[in-house]
């Protein structure tokens, strides 16, 4: 599971070299992105089937402009779509919309999910109080402290979610070698994808987080970390009308 920073090229560039060292090597494995939300599965691999090398083809039907998927900077992912067409691996759909996201937020697991799919993903099952109260933190963290409290429970469940449909990706292709390409947050050992995992798999887990120096505290959550200067960006907190220095 290789995690990263979204806008850092330094981050991305290092670890597609990675990869591509990986498979020159020849390692092989399924290619699980963030980037793409599940319900365009069936539009990636329709894509494959009849522009088998066209990248952008591929982009245009996987991640269109007016959805989320379109919202992402495919500068920087588009290299590993083409390394998936040129080896001929799997490229899967890992991610949970935000549309999804947000019926969740505001109407429960059961606004997304039916029973079944809910026991499958483990959502069914109460969340432990200690990973409950962490993953909150990070969400209170992430959005600068401007969140009212109450939101929190929901939002978390949100990203609950999220990691649930990506470790069921990972669950579904295990058996063939996998690399999970998304950010930080969702490769923590502690309480991310991993978390959602069996035991046995998630002791075949190895977890890279891809961090900006001056943000590595939870360097301690992955098995390795590779630590690159910060991208130049504005204060993220500007948008909520505060700066970064705290709540």
């Amino acid at each position: 599971m290789l995690g990263e920073v979204h806008d850092n090229a330094e981050q991305h560039q290092l670890r597609l070299e990675r990869l591509q060292k990986a498979f020159a090597e020849g390692w092989r494995p399924v290619i699980v992105m963030e980037q793409f939300d599940r319900e365009h599965q069936e539009d990636i691999e329709h894509a494959r089937r009849t522009r088998p090398k066209d990248v952008q083809y591929l982009l245009d039907l996987g991640a269109p402009r007016d959805t989320e998927g379109g919202n992402w900077n495919w500068q920087f992912y588009r290299p590993y779509v083409a390394l998936a067409l040129e080896y001929d691996v799997p490229l899967i759909a890992g991610n949970l919309s935000r549309a999804d996201a947000s019926k969740i937020v505001k109407a429960g697991y059961s606004a997304v999910f039916d029973p079944d799919t809910l026991m499958s993903l483990g959502l069914n099952e109460p969340i432990a109080l200690d990973w409950q109260s962490a993953q909150e933190r990070e969400i209170e963290v992430g959005h600068c402290h401007q969140l009212p409290t109450s939101m929190l429970p929901a939002m978390a469940r949100a990203q609950f979610a999220r990691d649930a449909v990506m470790a069921s990706a990972v669950k579904a292709n295990a058996g063939h070698g996998l690399v999970l390409l998304a950010g930080n947050g969702h490769v923590r050992r502690d309480i991310s994808v991993p978390r959602w995992l069996s035991p046995p798999l998630r002791s075949r887990v190895f977890s890279v987080g891809y961090l900006e120096k001056g943000n590595t505290s939870i360097a301690r959550a992955f098995d390795a970390v590779v630590i690159t200067a910060a991208a130049s960006r504005s204060d993220p907190c500007l948008k909520f009308g505060k700066a970064v220095t705290g709540p």
